[in-house]
């Protein structure tokens, strides 16, 4: 009996032991007194087991290797870059070496350019220039945008000249993943309307320019007509398709690939009356071969659901007015997930509604000259507009995932429960998304007696939470950037850190 006892007592610190082994592991990179919190970076990736960031002070560009252990190997001055500053640098990382493509203007051209380089950041070969546009003495945004399909074998170049208001010249320029020009094409659009807007762009596995074009009322209200575009890698114009909304007033409009299956999943909330309240979700299903409606469904979110989202004071009503959509991942099978969270600010009293948010948060507008306008700011968060003094509360609260078939009919919705706000900045609230393949996990800052704690909530395939324990190792000082981190592979996470006010960064593992 004592020694069935004893086994017993061994293997619950076994699999204690090993429950402890499997709990995510978080690692520290050192301050260094180059970077503050006015340091503009991007997270490049994982290569040759190290990890790659971009750190840019004023004109000193830099990137820095780091360790398995987040030790610093080397900061690696960048000494092919030009003499002017930069505008705007983009990257694209594969598991042996990365593109860095940048922009920079001498006198009155801007210049985009590529360098190829592998994982001690040596350049594999000299910068080549992609393309470049004459602009006048006083620009100084980026003109160029980067795009890259899901599998990285196609990457496209564009930029739009807005300047005739009645008809934007888009030029785009397809390349292999050897950057190598496949096509470049100047077409022309028709803006029928000064209140046509675009959606996010994306770049299909097989090649395709897809994006969507938009009428909204009044500039920053609801959406009441809307056209798909599809630019094939093979033509030399812009297919554009308009879709019958059949009186639905859509909310802001998200597009994903779904190269599987040829084709482009398009969700947005949508509402029964101007200036109404969120009544569900629209889905447009798109064949992109075609480009040409397969279905599209409305789900109506249900009293059950709207309890589950509200917030402690929220009514069922107005349950869903504060969320956003944040991410959308598709399955292998065609179904998808939707991922949206609750936003919202308070200045002085006075909260910013949603229309405020969508009057200034979507970049691809008509009346913007994008000869002068920086569609995507990399280093830039868009609630850092209103940061201008004023005594403003930045809020994130519950998470909302709502899963659908390949048809579009929704399978269960699960809520991860949060309150976060912050009175500085949006910095340090919301949350990044892991996807280890099996679970996706929530990491978030939760104030637990005035200290910002790491929470790590993950749901399963069948939309079950779990609430796992409080990430270990969190009790040196550094206060985590969670919604600007990056996933790096199957179950790594780069995430930025102020440490005393000084950016470093955290490793946290699976």
């Amino acid at each position: 009996m004592p020694h069935k006892r004893l086994t017993t007592f061994l293997l619950f610190f076994l699999i204690a032991g090993l429950a402890r082994a499997q709990a995510p592991r978080i690692l520290y990179s050192e301050p260094e007194k180059e970077d503050s919190r006015r340091t503009n970076f991007e997270i490049i990736g994982k290569m040759n087991g190290n990890f790659l960031v971009y750190k840019s002070n004023r004109s000193d560009d830099a990137i820095c290797i780091y360790d398995s252990d987040m030790k610093l190997k080397e900061r690696v001055k960048l000494d092919f870059t030009p003499e002017q500053q930069l505008i705007n640098v983009d990257f694209v990382a594969y598991p042996d070496f990365f593109y860095m493509i940048y922009e920079y203007q001498k006198k009155g051209i801007v210049h985009c350019m590529a360098a190829k380089l592998d994982g001690a950041v040596k350049t594999m070969t000299a910068p080549i220039e992609l393309d470049t546009t004459q602009v006048g003495f006083g620009a100084s945004n980026k003109i160029y945008t980067v795009i890259n399909s899901d599998d990285k074998q196609n990457i496209m170049l564009f930029k739009i000249n807005s300047k005739d208001r009645d008809s934007f010249i888009f030029t785009t320029l397809l390349f292999t993943r050897d950057l190598i020009l496949q096509h470049k094409d100047r077409m022309p659009l028709a803006m029928e309307e000064r209140n046509d807007f675009f959606t996010d762009f994306l770049l299909t596995n097989d090649g395709e320019l897809v994006f969507g074009k938009f009428l909204r009322q009044n500039y920053n209200e609801y959406i009441t007509r809307l056209s798909m575009v599809i630019k094939y890698p093979d033509s030399s114009r812009l297919s554009v398709t308009n879709v019958a909304l059949e009186g639905k007033i859509l909310d802001e409009i998200k597009l994903k690939a779904d190269n599987t299956n040829k084709r482009i999943l398009l969700n947005a909330f949508y509402y029964k009356q101007k200036r109404g309240n969120i009544e569900g979700l629209y889905s447009l299903l798109w064949n992109k071969i075609d480009n040409t409606k397969i279905r599209e469904v409305s789900s109506l979110f249900n009293d059950e659901l709207r309890v589950n989202a509200k917030g402690q004071d929220g009514s069922l009503r107005t349950a869903f007015n504060d969320f956003f959509i944040k991410n959308i991942i598709v399955r292998k099978d065609g179904g998808y997930l939707v991922i949206t969270e609750s936003e919202y600010n308070t200045s002085r009293g006075n909260a910013f509604n949603r229309w405020d948010y969508l009057g200034y948060g979507n970049p691809w507008m008509s009346p913007m000259d994008y000869y002068n306008y920086s569609p995507y700011g990399y280093w830039n968060s868009p609630w850092n507009r209103w940061n201008n003094g004023t005594n403003t509360r930045y809020n994130a609260e519950n998470i909302m995932v709502l899963s659908y078939d390949k048809a579009g009919n929704m399978d269960w919705s699960s809520v991860i429960p949060k309150t976060q706000y912050d009175d500085e900045s949006d910095n340090m609230i919301s949350f990044q998304l892991v996807n280890t393949g099996a679970d996706l996990h929530f990491l978030f800052n939760m104030s637990e007696k005035r200290t910002l704690m790491l929470n790590d909530q993950s749901i399963g395939p069948d939309g079950k939470i779990t609430r796992n324990p409080t990430l270990k190792n969190l009790d040196k000082g550094y206060e985590f950037m969670i919604r600007s981190g990056k996933q790096v592979s199957g179950r790594q996470v780069i995430v930025p850190c102020l440490y005393r006010n000084y950016l470093c960064f955290a490793k946290i593992e699976y």
